[in-house]
Formats: C-alpha cells, sequence, structure tokens
C-alpha cells in the first residue's frame, strides 16, 4: 500500500509541475469550509455563519439562472423543512428558447406549495418529495423514506430513537404546526391522510419511478419501526407506480472505504447482517437493454455497484416516457445525494442539463444545494470517518466512458440499421480498454488527465472513416463523449484540490483517540497528497 501511495504523490507533484491546476470556484473554499465547520439548519441562519449561507444560496440561484427560468418556493425558518435550503428551487423550463417550446412546466407553483405543506408529513423527518433536477421536461426529486408510527407519535422523540441519542444535529424538537397535532390525533385515518397527499404530489409532479436505496424494509430502532417504505405500504396505496428496491450500503459502510485508503475497488458488503431485509427488486422491462446481472449484485464491489445503479438510474430518466423519477434512503442526506450529485454531473458532461456551465461552477452547484444545503451531516460524517461525500466526487473518473452516456442511450434509440460496414456500437468497442489499476486512487495516472494514445477517451478520424454513412454526425457525437470524459475529469480534479485545501490538509486539534488527525493524514497519503514520509509535497 505504501507503495501505492508514494506513486499517486508522485503522480500529484507530476500534475501539480504542469503549471495547470484546474480552475476553481470563487467561494468553493468558504463552501467547503463551512460545510465541514458546522451543520446546516435554516432557522439557525443568522450572525458570520448566516452571512456566509446567504452567499452560497445567492450563488446557486445565479447559476441555476444561466439555464433555467425558475420559480423560489419560500423556506426561510425551515417552516417547511428545516434542513432543506431556505429557497427551494423548482426549475420550471430551460431558459432557452428552443427547449421552452419543447418541455415547458405545467405545474403551478402554488398549488405545489399547497401539496408540499400538506404532504410533508408522510416521509421521515419532514423531508418531502422535492424536485430538483429538470431533465427533457422531467422532474428527478429526492426525499426521505416514509413515515412510520415511531416519527408519528411525536417527532422529538422518534429523533432521539432514530439517532441512538441526542448527539444528533436534528435531535432538537421541529416546529410542528396545530394542523399537524390535529392529522396526528386522528391515528386511524392517519395514514390514508398523509400518505394520500404523498401520492398526490408525486402525481401532480408527474414522477412514475420510485427508487428506494433502503437495505431495509423499514427503519428498526430498539424494536421500534421508525420508518417505513412504499414497497412494504400494507394497504399498497403506491402500487400504481413502478417501485425499485436497489439496496445500497448506508453511510457507515464508508468507513470501510476511508479504511481501506479510499479503495472503492473489492470493497463488499455485508449483505447477511440480520438487519438486511431489503432484496433487489427491479421490473424486467427496465433491464433488458442494460445487458446487466442483476443476481450478482450481492457480489459486486462498491465500484460495479455503484455504476450499475447509476446506469439503471440514466436509463430510466432517458426513457421515452414523460414520467419523473423520485430516489431516496432513509434520511434523504448521504445516499441520495450522492446519486442525485452523480445524476447531475453526468447529465451536465453529457451537455444536456446545465449547458452553460464550467466544470468549477457545476461543482459548486452541486456541492452547495445537493448535499449542504439538503443538510447533509459533513462534520458528524467526517468525525466518524464516514466519507461518502468524498468518495461521490472521488468516483467521478468510474464514470467518465460512453457506457455512461445519456447520449449514447438516445443515439441507439436513433441509429438506422445498416446493411454493411461498421456500426455505432462497433466504433465505441474500439474505443474500450481495460484501465486496471488507472482507476485507482494509489495508480501513477489516479490524478492526472488520462490522456495518452489508446486511453479510453480518445478517438482517430480513421475510426470515424470506417462508418459508410454519416461520418460527420458520428464524429461529432464521438466527440461529444469524448468531452465528457474531459469535464468530468475536471471537475474531479477541482474538488481534490478545493478538499485538500479546506476539509482534507486542515490542521485539526489531536482529539483523544486521534481519529480525525489519523483521519485527514490517511486522506492525504490517499489522494497522493503527502508521501510516506512525515514531509509534505
Amino acid at each position: 500500500m505504501a507503495g501505492a501511495r508514494a506513486a499517486a504523490a508522485a503522480s500529484a507533484a507530476s500534475s501539480a509541475s504542469s503549471g495547470n491546476p484546474p480552475p476553481q470556484e470563487p467561494g468553493l473554499g468558504e463552501l467547503l469550509e463551512e460545510f465541514s465547520r458546522t451543520q446546516y439548519r435554516a432557522k439557525d441562519c443568522s450572525g458570520t455563519s448566516g452571512s456566509k449561507v446567504e452567499r452560497i444560496e445567492k450563488r446557486c440561484l445565479e447559476l441555476f439562472g444561466r439555464d433555467y427560468c425558475f420559480s423560489v418556493i419560500p423556506n426561510v425558518n425551515g417552516d417547511i423543512c428545516g434542513h432543506y435550503p431556505r429557497q427551494i428551487v423548482f426549475l420550471e423550463y430551460e431558459s432557452s428558447e428552443k427547449e421552452k417550446d419543447t418541455f415547458e412546466s405545467t405545474v403551478q407553483v402554488s398549488k405545489l406549495q399547497d401539496l408540499i405543506n400538506r404532504s410533508k408529513m408522510a416521509r421521515c423527518r419532514g423531508r418531502f418529495v422535492c424536485p430538483v433536477i429538470l431533465f427533457k421536461g422531467k422532474h428527478i426529486c429526492r426525499s426521505a423514506t416514509l413515515a412510520g408510527w415511531g416519527e408519528l407519535y411525536g417527532r422529538s422523540g422518534y429523533n432521539y430513537f432514530f439517532s441512538g441519542g441526542a448527539d444528533d444535529a436534528w435531535a432538537d424538537v421541529e416546529d410542528v404546526t396545530e394542523e399537524d397535532c390535529a392529522l396526528r390525533s386522528g391515528d386511524t385515518h392517519l395514514f390514508d391522510k398523509v400518505r394520500g397527499y404523498d401520492i398526490k404530489l408525486l402525481r401532480y409532479l408527474s414522477v412514475r419511478y420510485i427508487c428506494d436505496l433502503m437495505v431495509e424494509n423499514k427503519k428498526v430502532k430498539f424494536g421500534m419501526n421508525v420508518t417505513s417504505s412504499e414497497k412494504v405500504d400494507k394497504a399498497q396505496r403506491y402500487a400504481d407506480f413502478t417501485l425499485l428496491s436497489i439496496p445500497y450500503p448506508g453511510c457507515e459502510f464508508f468507513k470501510e472505504y476511508k479504511d481501506r485508503d479510499y479503495m472503492a475497488e473489492g470493497l463488499i458488503f455485508n449483505w447477511k447482517q440480520d438487519y438486511v431485509d431489503a432484496p433487489l427488486s427491479i421490473p424486467d422491462f427496465l433491464t433488458h437493454s442494460l445487458n446487466i446481472d442483476w443476481s450478482q449484485y450481492q457480489n459486486w464491489d462498491l465500484v460495479q455497484q455503484t455504476q450499475n445503479y447509476l446506469k439503471l438510474l440514466l436509463s430510466i430518466v432517458n426513457s421515452d416516457d414523460d414520467s419523473g423519477l423520485l430516489v431516496h434512503c432513509i434520511s434523504g442526506w448521504d445516499r441520495t445525494p450522492l446519486f442525485i450529485s452523480l445524476l447531475r454531473l453526468s447529465l451536465w458532461a453529457d451537455g444536456l442539463i446545465h449547458t452553460s456551465l464550467k466544470p468549477a461552477e457545476i461543482l459548486y452547484l452541486t456541492v452547495a444545494y445537493d448535499w449542504f444545503l439538503f443538510g447533509h451531516m459533513l462534520v458528524d460524517r467526517l468525525s466518524k470517518g464516514e466519507e461518502i461525500f468524498f468518495f461521490c466526487f472521488n468516483f467521478l473518473k468510474h464514470i467518465t466512458s460512453e457506457e455512461f452516456s445519456a447520449l449514447k442511450i438516445q443515439r441507439r434509440k436513433s441509429l438506422p440499421a445498416r446493411d454493411a460496414g461498421f456500426t455505432l456500437e462497433d466504433i465505441c468497442m474500439l474505443r474500450r480498454k481495460d484501465r486496471g489499476s488507472t482507476t485507482s486512487l494509489g495508480s501513477d495516472f489516479s490524478l492526472v488527465m488520462e490522456s495518452s494514445p489508446g486511453a479510453a477517451g480518445s478517438f482517430t478520424y480513421e475510426a470515424v472513416e470506417l462508418v459508410p454513412a454519416g461520418a460527420q454526425t458520428q464524429a461529432a457525437w464521438l466527440a461529444a463523449l469524448s468531452d465528457r470524459e474531459t469535464r468530468l475529469q475536471e471537475v474531479r480534479s477541482a474538488f481534490l484540490a478545493a478538499y485538500s485545501s479546506t476539509v482534507g490538509l486542515r490542521a485539526v486539534a489531536p482529539s483523544p483517540s486521534g481519529a480525525i488527525g489519523g483521519l485527514l493524514e490517511q486522506f492525504a497519503r490517499g489522494v497522493g497528497l503527502r508521501g510516506t514520509s512525515s514531509s509534505t509535497l
């Protein structure tokens, strides 16, 4: 392992000496500093911290406004949800005239806000179904899972049981309105009412697909079911939706990722643990085109599992129907932002959303909006070594190829049949190369752009000329795929540079256990920012 660290350090030094550091977004360092210092809560934004949050919010609205016309749903004091953005962005349509004519929202913001207020009690911690990405007129949404009896009997007590004690950042009593109390008093009709409003909200947003990342059917704490999920709703209220159970390890598992020097390859979740009772379940019609053996999901390592789930989500949002997608885990602030962020970045890299944003800008937007303002508990996760946030952006090196491109899916649907010559798939096969250790953090090439001849992402004019018809069109498409790799690599490089200068290499007072200092030192070595000796690069 020491050799791998040294190799990565040499790679980082070579990259730094090239004189071309990744462009940084103004304010990204401040964002990461604030994110790793304190927990965002909508009702606590005052003083110095409040002014920083205001700058972050303003920048997010500016970046959304580059490409979209949007409305803002006010959540100033956390009135709707204490750990959702104070200004929740509802994307209505792309601001270009062409896209406006093609995909224009039919949702009335006032009605949407009313449904949100009525449905928020249906989901864990009040984290209601919230649209966050607009793609081809479809809303990609996020939320927590369905609330269970444990929460409905009192949120303060629920938070205590759910967190295992008072250390949870949300363990205080959240705002409970008179309407909420009245709703709770009618226990016999409670689920019909709140879940009925939740279903109305989903239908109003044209959501058909619900992807559940929980490894449990219900979350159990101290023998009590504290949350539920659509897949085990006894009244089958969600039977009209397409439900996907795609169990994915929780944030605790990413402590093992950190302990392995940030090596996800070969890291396999233990599916035989007692609490794991949610099997993978995906309707057959969604799996036919993916060429994945889903029966082997328990044998996949963390890289394969994340890749295959992302392929599934991309195929859903790229389908021919007009239906939206909901992604959720338990609380909706660890696994959920992981896949929401990967979806946003992947579609952006293909030039399909946020088309005017540069790599540093899309990085800022997804860190600030998808993670920070939606309540990811980075302070807590860092203290425990649960590096799911870091994993998300370091993982971008594993999704640069054309098999993750929505352009490839679209092109495959529209490509006419040919009687002779090479097909588009043939050309794609020419570009594939077993990258082996080049995808590892500890490899010589993990922190530099992989632009060597024959590497994935490169192509030749000779390959394009093999196509008997439409060569120019194919060349443009292949160029877009090559741009995808470059764009994702730039985002990853910008993240590593910013993270290492703020979170990763911050001087931290040693704790009695030395856990935090050890975490940061291990991070520095894992990404090649420090060698095996005590000296720094």
